[in-house]
């Protein structure tokens, strides 16, 4: 797994989707399982994770808006440049919204500022593919 900490949440990049599991050591969160994951196939055209963005797991489960969160990126299902970009913007957004505590009215800084971060944590990513 690659990590990397960004100002406001941490990047996850793997082959693996399990390893988030393995990561954080825990066998769910969220509504996902490592059980079901390991389960389901890992391809370049499907699998249980191809990108996720949520909250860091604690064990009381009380999360609040603005708890750090993490964006992970499934790079097995990266088959291009692309296709990481959109992966990237995709998760980012769900980031974005989480950024601005929900609040729609801020719909379109949630959209720049998902854009700005995809085009930054594209250009740290970019060799990976």
């Amino acid at each position: 797994m690659i990590i990397i900490t960004r100002d406001d949440y941490d990047l996850l990049l793997s082959t693996d989707p399990c390893e988030i599991f393995n990561y954080y050591s825990v066998t769910e969160m969220h509504g996902l399982n490592l059980d079901d994951c390991m389960k389901h196939p890992n391809t370049s055209e499907s699998s249980y994770i191809c990108g996720w963005c949520n909250y860091i797991p604690k064990p009381d489960k009380d999360y609040k808006i603005n708890d750090r969160c993490f964006v992970f990126i499934n790079l097995n299902r990266c088959n291009s440049h692309l296709d990481l970009i959109c992966n990237l913007y995709h998760e980012l957004m769900h980031w974005a919204i989480n950024h601005y505590n929900e609040d729609l009215s801020f719909e379109e800084e949630m959209i720049t500022i998902a854009e700005q971060e995809t085009r930054e944590v594209y250009e740290l990513t970019k060799y990976l593919i």
